[in-house]
Order: C-alpha cells, then sequence, then structure tokens
C-alpha cells in the first residue's frame, strides 16, 4: 500500500509540477505554431511560424522516423503517429506531451474526425486501423484489415472526410474502405478490386474525392464520397504504357492537396514528371518534366507555384513550377536530404527540412530567397496547426 502511495504522490507532484510550469508561459493563441520533428531524437521542435523561431523541445515521443501530426479543433494539441505504434497527444501551449499510448507495433499515420472528437491511426503491424476518444485517448474501435484467408492488410492513405467517417485503402488487398463511427459501432463499407497495391492517398479540398494513388501499377483509383455507391473509378490507367519503368527510390506522397485550380499536380512513380489531371474531367492534362522523381508535389495555398521535392539521388534540390504556364521557374537547393515541404496558412512562406544539414530553412515564395534558417536535428516532418482547419490534413 505504502509503494502505491507513493507512487501516487510522484504523480501528483509531477502533475502540480507540470501545472506550475504551464502557468509560467506567456498566455498567447495557437493559429502560428507548428512543429518541426526531430525525427533521431524522438523529439518535437514547437515553431512560431510569425517570428520564424523555435519556442521549445518536447521530448519522450518514441519512434519519429516516419512521423506525422493532426491538430485539434482549436489547435492546442498535436496527435503525433510514432512509427512504433505511438499515439502521443501534445500540448502546444503547455509543451508537454499531455497523453501517450502505444497502440500497435508499426504505425504510419492518421487523421482526426470532422467535429475533432475521435483520432484514427493506420497500422502496418497488425493491419487495421485503431480510433481513439481524442480527450482521452481511450481506444473506441479497432478494425482489423482482413482479406482473403485470413490475411492482414497494411494500412495506407487514411484519411478524414465529412461526418464521422474515416477512408483509408488497404496496400495488399488493393481495396478501399469506408468507415462510419456515427452510431459509436464502425460500419465498414469495402471497395474491392481498386489496383494493386494503392500506397497513399488525398481528399480533396471541397472534401468529395478521395484518390488514391497505385503502385502495383500505373494509374490512380477515384471515390467519389458525395456517391460512393457508385464505387470505385480508375483513372489515368495506362499513363506510362510503352515507356520503361524506372526504379523507385523514395515512395511518393499524395497528401498535400497539390490542387490549384481545377487542376491536380501529382508525382508520376517512377519517372521524372509531375502529372497535371483535369479533376472536372479526371483526364491527363499536362506532363511537367523535373530534375528527379518526385516525392512530396505541394500546391501554394493560392494555388498560383506547386513545389517538388524529389527522391536520391536528386534529393538536396526542391523546383517551382508556375501553375499557369506549367513551366518550371526556379530550382533551390535548401541542403542535403529535403524530406519535407509545409507552407503558412496564407502560402506567403514554405518550410523546407533538410535533414543531413540539421536544419530548417524558410522561403518567402514570392522572392524564392530564404527568410530564416533554423537548427533541428535531424528534421524531417513540418506541421502547421493551421492544419486543424483544412479537411484531409
Amino acid at each position: 500500500m505504502r509503494i502505491v502511495e507513493a507512487m501516487v504522490a510522484v504523480a501528483m507532484t509531477a502533475g502540480l509540477s507540470a501545472a506550475l510550469a504551464c502557468e509560467q508561459i506567456a498566455p498567447r493563441g495557437t493559429g502560428d505554431l507548428g512543429v518541426v520533428v526531430e525525427r533521431a531524437a524522438g523529439r518535437l521542435q514547437l515553431v512560431d511560424t510569425s517570428a520564424r523561431t523555435a519556442l521549445a523541445a518536447i521530448d519522450g515521443l518514441g519512434d519519429l522516423s516516419h512521423a506525422s501530426v493532426v491538430f485539434s479543433r482549436d489547435g492546442r494539441f498535436g496527435y503525433v503517429f510514432g512509427r512504433d505504434g505511438g499515439l502521443s497527444k501534445v500540448d502546444l501551449l503547455c509543451r508537454t506531451v499531455a497523453k501517450r499510448v502505444v497502440q500497435a507495433g508499426n504505425s504510419i499515420g492518421g487523421a482526426i474526425s470532422q467535429d475533432g472528437k475521435l483520432v484514427a491511426v493506420a497500422n502496418y503491424t497488425p493491419g487495421g486501423v485503431k480510433v481513439f476518444d481524442a480527450d482521452t485517448l481511450e481506444l473506441r474501435a479497432d478494425i482489423a484489415a482482413w482479406y482473403g484467408e485470413g490475411r492482414r492488410a497494411k494500412v495506407v492513405g487514411l484519411e478524414d472526410v465529412a461526418g464521422s467517417r474515416f477512408v483509408f485503402s488497404l496496400f495488399e488487398a488493393g481495396e478501399i474502405w469506408m468507415v462510419d463511427l456515427a452510431s459509436g459501432v464502425p460500419v465498414v463499407t469495402r471497395f474491392p478490386g481498386v489496383g494493386r497495391e494503392p500506397y497513399d492517398a488525398l481528399v480533396t479540398p471541397d472534401g468529395r474525392y478521395y484518390l488514391a494513388g497505385l503502385f502495383g501499377e500505373d494509374g490512380l483509383a477515384l471515390l467519389d464520397l458525395w456517391h460512393p455507391e457508385r464505387g470505385v473509378r480508375r483513372v489515368l490507367p495506362g499513363y506510362g504504357r510503352g515507356e520503361d519503368r524506372l526504379p523507385v527510390y523514395k515512395m511518393p506522397h499524395l497528401e498535400g492537396w497539390a490542387l490549384a485550380g481545377r487542376f491536380a499536380y501529382l508525382p508520376a512513380i517512377g519517372r521524372h514528371e509531375v502529372l497535371v489531371v483535369d479533376i472536372d474531367t479526371w483526364q491527363e492534362a499536362a506532363r511537367i518534366p523535373v530534375a528527379g522523381q518526385p516525392v512530396f508535389v505541394m500546391a501554394r495555398p493560392d494555388g498560383r507555384q506547386v513545389w517538388v521535392n524529389f527522391a536520391p539521388p536528386d534529393n538536396a534540390l526542391v523546383q517551382v513550377v508556375d501553375t499557369e504556364t506549367r513551366t518550371l521557374v526556379s530550382t533551390l537547393e535548401p541542403g542535403r536530404v529535403v524530406l519535407h515541404l509545409e507552407f503558412t496558412a496564407r502560402g506567403e512562406a514554405v518550410w523546407i527540412s533538410a535533414r543531413d544539414d540539421d536544419r530548417v530553412i524558410v522561403y518567402d515564395t514570392a522572392t524564392l530567397l530564404p527568410l530564416a534558417t533554423l537548427q533541428a536535428d535531424k528534421p524531417s516532418g513540418i506541421f502547421f496547426a493551421s492544419r486543424a482547419f483544412r479537411i484531409g490534413l
């Protein structure tokens, strides 16, 4: 009993210390806060996107070698999805880990529901999705990604959509699933036969379409979320037919909203091209030659520019595309091994992580000149709290 009492006393003391420490931090809003993932250290660097400065380090987040972050509706909390299966709720104002659970063996990202009440995690091991209460991180649903004869698929491309729904893809199964949690009990709708090896996905900014890239074949799979009863249709089937496919050195990412006006800008797998797709017809509109194999193809919030980074050996470069002329306007060299780009909410600046130079470089998107450099320990993902107000991010 004394041991238990001692443990309770320690916990109360720690909680009191954390509360006092939080009170000593000056009050502020969260709209211009963000985090930089320091992947090797298992740490987040909290940043101020207006002042372009680092505010604090938040430790104890496990394996962040492929981490992503979503935010609560008020922008106060970030939910960190670690590669070790850890789900961590981080208080951006108090600069602490408010809650952490290890919910799987290998995770690959997650999403928060439209109403901000549920957080879903995509798991490689075991394959499936777990859904948690956003306040307490208590488990609300465990959805195993069964397919074939007793096998479980890796879950990828997990996105939030309107209502208490999430949509995700099953890599080995070649399926898309939509789960509705409005009743508290998960109702799953399966869309089989979407193509070989869906590897990542995006939801269009209006929340209407879920678009999954296919790694095992050319093309993409499209689900109309207004009319899911119509099933999944194939987009750009065979766009590389008759061409020799290059080895793929890093899996490209679709999630990033590379949409400008009615055109989507997408990485071509195994090719030195950005594909331009007319989303009114979902037909190819153009191809833009670029320096290497694209990884992230990201549109500035106003849609006037698209910024592209690359797989090895071209991963020291970032190229800027003018979407009006569909031409390259600049090739930048921010540093060695560029892993991620994140625009500020209104697009006046973009933050770029250069892992092997241990720095984050902030560029002015109008002049394409650097504005600031922040030191960071092996930085990878950059995520701003303004994502809280956008669907699919």
